[in-house]
């Protein structure tokens, strides 16, 4: 059976073989005519995958889960500051017009008061409109997509978020609430990995750092 992606036979193309000779066991599943890494079995005993870039914990991390579908797992700025990685936050910061010590988060949805939050996520209308309902997620809301997600300001964000919850309303219908929202953000981050040698990436990343594949229009877009 040959699998395509623009074009490319990933059979009988030359790089699938030379990629797949260097990292044998890490293009072991197709889903979708794409190869994703899966990673190693958690011994945890809850029976999930640890992937290169998240542990099973992170996936399971309930504080990650943003609400409006924009998975903090995989957004740069929660992950320069898990990763202590002060140039990113240097970098990000310098995008987002924040000093690089208050570029630093640990999750939009951790309890009050938080340990660390981000400017921008403090002050989300999003976020605080599913608090005041009482729900955890868009995806519990039937009046999604609403004006917050149709006048977000980022055109990238607003194309993630319509992405990312009916995925979510599909995880939750299939596995239940609690299985669903892990399997979701399992999702995510099986998502953001580079197409072409495997390695991790954020949420709005322009080129893989390990490879410099150009992965914009693969994942969101250009920013």
């Amino acid at each position: 059976m040959n699998f395509c992606y623009r074009g490319l036979d990933l059979n009988t193309s030359k790089r699938r073989i030379r990629r797949e000779e260097k990292w044998p066991a890490f293009w072991s599943t197709v889903r979708f005519g794409l190869r994703i890494p899966t990673g190693n079995r958690d011994n945890s005993g809850k029976g999930g995958m640890n992937m290169e870039g998240w542990t099973e914990d992170e996936i399971r991390n309930r504080e990650l889960m943003a609400p409006c579908g924009l998975y903090c797992g995989v957004c740069g700025v929660y992950i320069a500051t898990r990763d202590g990685n002060e140039k990113f936050k240097a970098v990000l910061g310098n995008l987002y017009g924040t000093r690089p010590e208050d570029t630093e988060c640990l999750g939009c949805m951790q309890p009050d008061p938080p340990k660390n939050l981000y400017s921008f996520c403090e002050t989300c209308a999003i976020r605080e409109c599913v608090k005041s309902k009482g729900y955890y997620s868009c995806h519990q809301c039937e009046e999604w997509p609403c004006s917050f997600i149709e006048e977000f300001p980022l055109a990238t964000g607003r194309q993630v978020m319509k992405r990312a919850i009916p995925l979510w309303r599909a995880k939750v219908a299939e596995y239940g609430d609690e299985k669903g929202s892990v399997e979701w953000a399992r999702s995510e981050c099986e998502r953001y990995h580079c197409p072409s040698c495997g390695k991790p990436l954020f949420r709005g990343a322009q080129r893989c750092k390990y490879c410099k594949e150009e992965v914009a229009e693969h994942l969101d877009g250009s920013l």
